[in-house]
């Protein structure tokens, strides 16, 4: 069985998520659902019917998932009418905007048995499931250290879209949310954050800058930087080539350091002493390739399988909770100049 799977929203993410579901070999694209005219451009071109809302999309052709790509705000009652319907919902991160509306959200699609999945598309590719092997295999040793970066100049026009300049779509929300879901998928559960924002680029009321201080449950520390007001070249946007809308550059945006060696990725460049583990030793430098792939076309195709029963979601609705709890700690510890621990059982002390 083939499933037919509905793209909810036509923005930006909207229209990538409907072009790789009409060009996989996995899934059918079912319709377009949103009520403004866009919606209808993008399912003309990608040959799908136009659906100005879920209810329209049911009442003709029930697909057999959903891909919410609507803005933020609107996830959680999105999610929430695909979960009543019994249909499989892939929601785009944040999973909601506020942690409480994401605990509902996954409560009822658990009481439901209805697959909840979050559209933290970095777990899918190849080169990010190669760098968690060689870590989980020691091939670093022990991680002790690591730093995150997403440094880039987002010009003045994006800033045009008035719900881009308000609280709660700064960078850390809409960039920074998806190097913390990394960071949590290669180093495991975060257990305290602390952090600072600045507006004094811009002046808007969403950061331009933030740094955040983040302990993990291993006893890793990491730091994390993000600024969409600088030109640089360190960002997963910029280094990975992932999005052919971005310039490719030859730089690395995340290194971690172990017990017996380090990674720089999105290099994959793994390198460990020559002989004893000293400062002064020379290093061993290596470089693994891996096969380059779209992790939303593999996020598309592992959707498929999840709607057919055959294996559960690889980031899961829960996973986007605890990412989303991790994102919202950071905003109250940067509003209120304190360390913020995250409660192992969920919610913060």
């Amino acid at each position: 069985m083939t499933p037919r799977i509905a793209v909810m929203g036509a923005g930006l993410i909207g229209r990538r998520h409907a072009m790789h579901v009409a060009a996989s070999a996995d899934a059918d694209l079912a319709c377009v659902i949103d009520p403004h005219p866009v919606g209808r451009e993008v399912a003309e071109e990608f040959g799908a019917p136009w659906m100005r809302s879920l209810d329209q999309a049911l009442a003709s052709a029930r697909p057999d998932g959903v891909i919410v790509a609507t803005p933020n705000g609107m996830h959680f009652q999105h999610g929430m009418d695909c979960i009543a319907a019994g249909i499989p919902a892939l929601v785009e991160k944040p999973l909601c905007d506020t942690v409480a509306d994401a605990e509902r959200l996954v409560a009822a699609a658990d009481a439901a048995g209805v697959p909840l999945l979050t559209g933290h598309h970095r777990r899918h590719n190849p080169l990010m499931q190669r760098a968690k092997r060689l870590l989980d295999e020691g091939a670093i040793g022990r991680p002790v250290v690591a730093n995150a970066m997403f440094w880039v100049h987002k010009p003045d026009d994006y800033f045009d879209v008035v719900w881009r300049r308000e609280k709660g779509a700064g960078p850390v929300f809409l960039n920074l949310i998806h190097d913390i879901d990394t960071l949590r998928y290669l180093l495991g559960d975060i257990t305290a954050v602390t952090a600072s924002e600045s507006n004094g680029v811009r002046g808007h009321p969403v950061e331009d800058t933030a740094v955040i201080l983040l302990e993990f449950a291993s006893s890793v520390l990491a730091t994390a930087s993000v600024c969409d007001a600088t030109v640089a070249a360190w960002s997963w946007e910029a280094s990975s080539g992932e999005n052919p809308a971005y310039p490719q550059v030859d730089q690395d945006c995340y290194l971690i350091g172990g017990t017996h060696g380090s990674l720089a990725l999105p290099s994959l460049t793994l390198r460990t002493a020559q002989g004893e583990r000293s400062w002064h030793s020379a290093l061993d430098t290596s470089r693994i390739a891996v096969p380059a792939e779209d992790p939303l076309a593999r996020q598309v195709a592992q959707f498929a399988r999840v709607i057919r029963g055959e294996e559960p979601p690889l980031v899961s609705g829960r996973e986007g909770l605890e990412t989303l709890r991790v994102i919202e700690a950071v905003k109250q510890s940067a509003a209120t100049g304190t360390r913020i621990v995250l409660d192992p059982e969920g919610g913060r002390s």
